[in-house]
């Protein structure tokens, strides 16, 4: 079971956490939400589409202008409020790295903190601890912030994955953070090259099926925690196929669908409703989801 603020997802629920980038420079959007207005129509759009995650990011992750804590809390925090204010009910994510921004917006209202780096601070465990709100644990592979991977090397790129993932899990919860409210994310693009983000994804079962051993995880009947995936439009994708960023869409579909059958849960989109499709038909082909109609051959 997942729980991130008042809304709990079972085990063979998908979900869906829609990107809203407050940031002028998005690889993606080149800032179309960086305005409130639009950003807030994003939301709705979102919501309406089936997200029950809005995940709200304040720097972009590629190298560019730096911005400091200061000025990332002021492009999340009151929006994180306001947000709040008009949907009572999603569950509203910021992806951050620095438990600063992590402190404010929670004290925003925020539910979940998605950190896409791994543990660089260490003190925003705490912060989520602190505040009882969810946290993503994210192989990044040791990178810093906002750089990109050079010459990266694993000797087992998923054992890798395993052992950083698993251990940000375990520190969480020993910290006081809510088992049922961590996820764990083998990071495509982050610290990994194209070939690795691939093995990645075609070894995710192992990830889904991990139970973490220390702190008591692997009760008699204790499960995996949920795995999340970041795939949307990213870089892997587009060499794999060789596209640019506004044609990655269906080898993002097409990675979404693997991942759902190999059991990932949650999952990081820009494409919403594409991606409820893609999550809808996987679940119905494994038999958690009865198909929406059902007439032929029954008359």
């Amino acid at each position: 079971m997942l729980r991130l603020g008042n809304r709990e997802f079972g085990a063979h629920e998908p979900v869906i956490m829609a990107i809203v980038n407050r940031t002028p420079d998005s690889f993606y959007d080149q800032g179309a939400t960086f305005r409130d207005e639009p950003a807030l129509d994003r939301v709705e759009q979102a919501v309406a589409e089936g997200a029950a995650i809005i995940d709200i990011g304040g720097v972009k992750a590629g190298p560019g202008e730096e911005v400091t804590a200061e000025e990332e809390a002021r492009r999340t925090v009151g929006f994180v409020a306001e947000v709040r204010r008009r949907h009572p009910d999603v569950v509203i994510s910021v992806d951050t790295w620095r438990h600063e921004v992590g402190e404010a917006v929670c004290e925003a209202g925020a539910d979940l903190l998605n950190d896409a780096w791994g543990g660089v601070d260490p003190k925003l465990a705490e912060v989520a601890a602190r505040y009882g709100a969810g946290l993503v644990c994210t192989h990044a592979g040791g990178v810093e912030p906002r750089t990109r991977p050079h010459r990266t090397t694993y000797e087992d790129v998923m054992a890798d994955i395993l052992d950083v993932t698993l251990g940000l899990a375990e520190r969480a919860v020993e910290l006081g953070v809510r088992r049922d409210g961590i996820m764990i994310d083998p990071g495509h693009d982050f610290g990994k090259n194209t070939r690795h983000s691939l093995e990645a994804t075609r070894r995710l079962g192992e990830m889904t099926d991990a139970v973490p051993q220390a702190l008591g995880f692997a009760r008699a009947g204790d499960t995996p925690l949920p795995v999340l995936v970041s795939l949307s439009n990213k870089d892997f994708v587009g060499e794999t196929l060789d596209k640019p960023v506004k044609e990655r869409v269906l080898g993002t579909l097409a990675t979404t669908a693997v991942s759902a059958w190999l059991g990932a849960q949650v999952y990081r989109v820009h494409e919403v409703a594409e991606t409820r499709q893609v999550l809808d038909m996987v679940a119905s082909i494994a038999g958690h989801r009865p198909p929406a109609v059902a007439r032929r051959g029954l008359a």
